[in-house]
């Protein structure tokens, strides 16, 4: 089984070079980009397990960039960036980055991350029947979400399909249209009121202020993103 491939977009080279030397001498492959259309032809022949992305690129918006990498190719994205704001961190998030690292940073502390992010793989169909996130328990095999005092609340086996689909991808945009091919029926406004639905009532049960979701954020025009921190039994 080959090394995990890591591809680094940066435009500063002793920052790429910096990043390829602690990655090759922690095991894994590199490949490095300075330019995003660089990086983006380069998609077209490789499949990366991790995208190292920088925001300020000559040639794109950071941003834009991780959002298509996110929502067209459900790839592992991490933010690299000098851009230390909160706001700018929460926007990389709900745009689909799986973490984000201000510079300056230490490389082994990027190393470290992205082991995280692969340990933590999210691959449909590898996970397990309960998961816990944010003090609730979602057990997939009775239809209950237990909260941290051991009250249960039900859910329906429509919600819960929903539900894992967000708890297998936490901190990644979710698409109507990804939706929609994941969990099948005719795309269209009757999907979408379904959908709405279901992620209603989900929001319910988990007692969000439906103003102001703090798990499932709906992210206009896009889709939804699930902010939770999910660990899988």
């Amino acid at each position: 089984m080959s090394a995990p491939l890591v591809t680094i977009l940066d435009d500063e080279a002793e920052i790429r070079q910096m990043l390829s030397d602690a990655l090759q001498e922690a095991g894994f492959r590199t490949q490095s980009f300075a330019r995003a259309r660089e990086f983006e032809a380069a998609l077209k022949r490789i499949t990366p397990d991790v995208c190292l992305v920088d925001l300020s690129l000559p040639d794109t918006d950071g941003l834009a960039l991780v959002h298509r990498l996110a929502l067209e190719r459900g790839a592992t994205v991490i933010i690299i960036s000098g851009r230390a704001q909160v706001q700018d961190r929460v926007t990389g998030l709900e745009l689909g980055a799986d973490d984000y690292i201000t510079k300056p940073f230490d490389p082994t502390e990027v190393v470290a991350r992205i082991r995280a992010r692969l340990r933590n793989g999210r691959a449909p169909g590898q996970t397990g029947e309960t998961a816990c996130f944010n003090g609730w328990t979602a057990h997939f095999n009775r239809y209950v979400l237990e909260d941290d005092t051991g009250e249960e609340t039900p859910f329906s086996h429509a919600e819960g399909e929903v539900l894992r689909l967000f708890l297998q991808s936490p901190k990644r945009l979710i698409s109507r249209a990804y939706m929609q091919e994941t969990l099948g029926g005719a795309a269209g406004e009757s999907f979408d009121r379904a959908m709405d639905v279901r992620i209603s009532r989900l929001r319910t049960k988990l007692r969000e202020d439906p103003k102001n979701p703090r798990l499932i954020k709906t992210i206009y025009g896009a889709g939804y993103i699930f902010l939770g921190d999910v660990s899988w039994e």
